[in-house]
């Protein structure tokens, strides 16, 4: 029982994704960004409303401003790309339109689907001669390890985050203590002084 359970849970992940859409402005651009894990597969799907006189680019690049995918004057299409190492990438729809004409929003409709998501396993389907439901669960085998992935990334991470608290705390006791080292010596100081000082002015015996 427990298992449907889980296979349920898995197919109401797998087919909740839904496309996004928003309104870009004349001559203004819309960046998406995500966090990604290196050796991972992402395809998207776009649509813009199409305008006389202006034109919409797209570009995708990640945090060190390499280019993975571009194209312009676009109107329906697709992409897809692989991830190389683990960093931040973002897809950018740009508005260009020119100085002399009084430009207008256009809708644009995006759909990225990432990882196992954007596998076409109806063609893996049809090249490994699976039956629907062989290539159902062949599905949700890769999302559960997807998931195990995931899990397994953020417990990672978690340690690292741990391991640098526990530094920064290391350091901090360490800086109070040769604080206090340092004030301790310096009243020290103070007082040495000011005794020598007021014996000097014959204040004090």
């Amino acid at each position: 029982m427990e298992m449907y359970w889980v296979l349920f849970i898995l197919s109401v992940i797998w087919h909740g994704t839904d496309a996004l859409m928003w309104s870009l402005a004349p001559n203004t651009q819309k960046c998406l960004k995500e966090e990604l894990h290196a050796n991972v597969l992402v395809a998207g799907d776009y649509e813009v409303t199409e305008v006389a006189g202006q034109r919409i680019d797209y570009i995708i690049r990640d945090s060190k401003g390499h280019i993975l995918s571009q194209k312009d004057s676009i109107t329906k299409g697709k992409f897809s790309f692989v991830t190389d190492t683990y960093d931040n990438f973002e897809v950018c729809f740009i508005s260009r339109v020119p100085p002399e004409r009084r430009g207008v929003s256009q809708d644009v409709t995006l759909d990225i689907k990432i990882g196992i998501e954007a596998k076409n396993y109806e063609g893996i389907g049809e090249a490994a001669k699976l039956k629907p439901v062989e290539m159902e669960l062949k599905r949700l085998e890769d999302l559960s390890e997807a998931i195990v992935q995931d899990f397994t990334m953020m417990r990672k991470r978690e340690e690292e985050m741990r391991d640098t608290n526990e530094s920064t705390n290391n350091r901090v006791l360490f800086f109070s203590i040769f604080s206090m080292v340092c004030l301790l010596g310096l009243a020290t100081w103070q007082v040495l002084y000011l005794r020598r000082y007021f014996k000097a002015k014959k204040l004090i015996e």
